[in-house]
């Protein structure tokens, strides 16, 4: 596993076959797909970034590598992808062996071309509040608590605007500074470009262009107007001073709850989806193609407008998993397509939707997900906008430190591949920008049919999964294919820099093909990244596919693997066995059939949608956690130390720290709790004692310092009723109808799931039929 996490902080890459099927037959053999997972802005120390203009090919237009062939006497290199021969530009005349630029340096494989420090202005970033009024007071004052935090935080180049809507929307015109000042619409109804530009006296006095497109500065509309709704954040500051101590956002301080009257037996009226088309076109009207997200706060369902996800009445229950699936949503497909539709709006601007839903009820996730997911937004999903989720989520985004996002817009991704590989598409964060070429498979998955995706939106965390297609056939169709066994990847990343400047990245991969049976194949597994292209991949195919069964699905496939990779005779289970290669996956994959991605019988909609989300933007490591959570264990006896995910692993003395990526909990044993309880840890003599109390607490602050979003933490002891949350992803392995006999101190599980030695029995079983 070391050698692919070396490659990992190299290129920010991790491939399920580090060394790929010969042909289109193997590849379907080998179950798991050629797939990999790619971190386009991971932090690497070592990168180059060049001051000048990335040199290409002129057929293909790779970008040159260090795979690249150098004719140095003849001043040409030949492109590795399509072999064409290509002549330096006169810039590049003194290049010879002992005198290499950068891109041909064998170790800069990932490097980053920057063709304009210093020149021309940067375009400041923008940010645009949009705030849910329908809450109560005590939800108003966190939320205008946190926005002010953010907006200090904020640079001092930054615009920012706020809306905020309820039964109506409001724009703020912050440029005005006497007296508070909006624009209001109507909540249940659309509003298009055109209306907002005529309604927000965006030609007060000039008469607007006949003809044309009217977007920004360049095409007519100015400066001044423009200024009164997107505020530069130094500007947005009451100049005098709160407490003392202080600033204030001096609309914020105004924002009060919507003064519209609620029934006791209705919902209030919430125009959230009005709220987002005005904004989106809000910013298409001043900031088209500039760095823009739409910073959505939201406290509650959509009841009114064309995205509404509930009706306004009480008595009708918010859509559960069961309604969608049998139809019984009535509101379900209206609003995914209002979704969809401003998901392309936003796509065509470049702009981001990022959505922070703080609601003890659903907010309406799984419709906006497509929107947020496609503009490359962020998504946080916590209880009150009181909540240390919440606020620590809200305040990392803006934080200059160690754990910063390195917030980055207007990205493009592209890939280049040797001819016998295709790209079937891509699952993460990213819209497809339907340029549809050789390199295109005929079968897609997620973002397809496309070698180029817009990502509006993109930070030093964010992943994408990548699925490839392998065109090599074997037999008389073989003719004219290349004997070499080496072939090619390049990936480029066009993004605005959160300096303001354009950058390119381009990493270039090089992996080799191997044909027929054999070892050598299964050696370049990585059943880290297998596990998580699996779950990318069921998750996808449970929101896509229509009577999926996805345990049924995991099931067949980890049988064909085991079958095909397995050491066994036939007909004789007790001969089974994997090489380390593989010996861990069969646990993913058990983790994985009880994991929230699978089992959505416990969740609502919005938070299924939101644990894919954040899987399907995050890299191997994290989603492994997600998959099967890390479980620490402390005692008087030994130093912290890892132990099996299993219910066997809780002792009456002994701390548990479990880390399942969205929740990091402290299990207390039994008698460790009593004796906190009874104050030891406070005692003299005692301080072992209070050493060992303060440990696991001082590693979850680590765990959710560097994490994003901020995970919650749970701190219990056993039977307890928050011990929930641990023994819900240990392994059963003593349960109420098992065998197995509890140990003194240890506890039990009530579950009718089979533990994870029976799941083997049978995998074995089966898998040497």
């Amino acid at each position: 596993m070391a050698e692919f996490l070396d490659l990992e902080a190299q290129d920010g890459v991790r491939m399920t076959w580090n060394v790929f099927p010969g042909t289109k037959q193997e590849a379907e053999g080998c179950v798991i797909p050629a797939a990999c997972i790619y971190t386009p802005l991971k932090p690497i120390p070592s990168v180059h970034v060049l001051p000048y203009a990335a040199l290409r090919c002129r057929i293909c237009r790779a970008i040159l590598n260090p795979f690249s062939i150098v004719d140095y006497a003849s001043k040409i290199w030949i492109c590795p992808f399509c072999f064409q021969r290509n002549h330096f530009p006169q810039h590049y005349a003194s290049i010879s062996e002992d005198n290499l630029p950068a891109e041909l340096f064998p170790q800069c494989t990932t490097i980053e071309y920057d063709s304009s420090p210093g020149i021309g202005p940067t375009v400041p970033p923008v940010f645009l509040f949009v705030v849910d009024t329908c809450v109560i007071e005590e939800e108003i004052g966190y939320l205008k608590s946190a926005i002010a935090q953010a907006i200090e935080l904020l640079p001092e180049k930054s615009l920012v605007g706020l809306i905020t809507f309820g039964t109506y929307v409001q724009v703020h015109e912050l440029g005005f500074g006497q007296i508070p000042k909006s624009y209001i619409f109507k909540g249940s109804k659309e509003m298009t470009k055109d209306q907002i530009l005529e309604q927000m006296n965006f030609f007060a006095g000039k008469p607007r262009p006949a003809v044309g497109v009217v977007a920004g500065a360049r095409d007519g509309l100015s400066t001044e107007s423009i200024a009164r709704f997107l505020l530069p954040a130094a500007e947005c500051v009451l100049l005098q001073m709160v407490d003392d101590k202080t600033y204030r956002f001096h609309v914020l301080e105004e924002l009060q709850k919507d003064p519209w009257p609620v029934a006791t037996d209705q919902r209030a009226l919430r125009c959230t989806s009005t709220a987002l088309s005005v904004a989106a076109s809000l910013l298409g009207v001043c900031v088209p193609g500039s760095g823009a997200r739409i910073m959505a706060f939201v406290g509650g369902p959509s009841t009114e407008g064309p995205g509404s996800i509930v009706s306004k009445n009480l008595s009708e229950p918010i859509r559960s998993h069961k309604d969608l699936d049998k139809g019984g949503a009535p509101f379900y497909n209206k609003a995914l397509k209002f979704y969809e539709g401003l998901s392309k709006q936003l796509v065509h601007q470049g702009h981001v939707l990022d959505l922070f839903a703080c609601a003890l009820d659903q907010v309406g996730i799984a419709e906006l997900k497509v929107a947020v997911e496609r503009s490359g937004g962020i998504v946080v999903l916590a209880e009150s906008f009181g909540h240390s989720v919440f606020k620590d989520s809200l305040r990392r985004i803006f934080l200059t430190s160690d754990y910063d996002l390195g917030l980055s817009f207007n990205g493009v991704f592209e890939i280049n591949c040797s001819k016998d590989v295709k790209v079937q598409g891509i699952i993460g964060p990213c819209a497809s920008l339907e340029k549809k070429g050789p390199l295109s498979s005929e079968t897609v998955v997620g973002q397809g049919n496309t070698s180029a995706w817009k990502m509006c939106g993109l930070d030093k965390k964010t992943s994408l999964c990548i699925v490839f297609d392998i065109a090599r056939k074997d037999g008389p169709d073989a003719v004219g294919q290349s004997t070499n066994n080496q072939f090619y990847f390049q990936f480029l990343t066009y993004y605005q820099h959160n300096d303001g400047h354009m950058r390119l990245r381009v990493t270039t991969l090089s992996r080799r093909w191997v044909a027929g049976p054999g070892s050598s194949q299964a050696t370049g597994f990585d059943q880290e990244t297998g596990a998580a292209v699996m779950t990318r991949l069921v998750s996808f195919k449970m929101e896509t596919e229509a009577d999926f069964d996805p345990i049924r699905w995991l099931d067949r496939s980890l049988i064909r693997l085991c079958s095909k990779f397995g050491d066994y005779q036939k007909e004789s289970p007790s001969s089974f066995s994997l090489s380390p290669r593989f010996s861990i996956f069969p646990q993913f994959m058990f983790h994985l059939r009880r994991s929230q991605f699978v089992q959505v019988f416990n969740n609502s909609p919005d938070e299924t949608a939101y644990f894919r989300m954040i899987l399907n933007r995050e890299n191997v490591s994290n989603s492994v956690v997600m998959i099967q959570p890390s479980l620490i264990s402390y005692s008087f006896h030994s130093v912290p130390e890892p132990t099996l995910l299993d219910v066997t692993a809780i002792a009456a003395d002994k701390i548990l720290l479990l880390d399942s990526y969205f929740t990091v909990v402290v299990f207390h044993g039994i008698s460790i709790a009593q004796w906190r309880n009874a104050g030891y840890q406070n005692q003299a003599g005692h301080e072992t004692f209070a050493l060992l109390l303060q440990a696991p607490r001082d590693d979850a602050e680590a765990i959710r310092k560097e994490r994003f979003p901020v995970p919650r933490l749970v701190i219990c002891d056993q039977h307890g009723s928050q011990a929930r949350f641990l023994l819900a992803k240990l392994n059963p392995s003593v349960s109420y109808n098992s065998d197995n006999r509890v140990a003194p101190g240890g506890d039990v599980i009530f579950t009718d799931d089979v533990s994870f030695e029976v799941f083997l029995d049978h995998l074995q079983r089966l898998a040497v039929q």
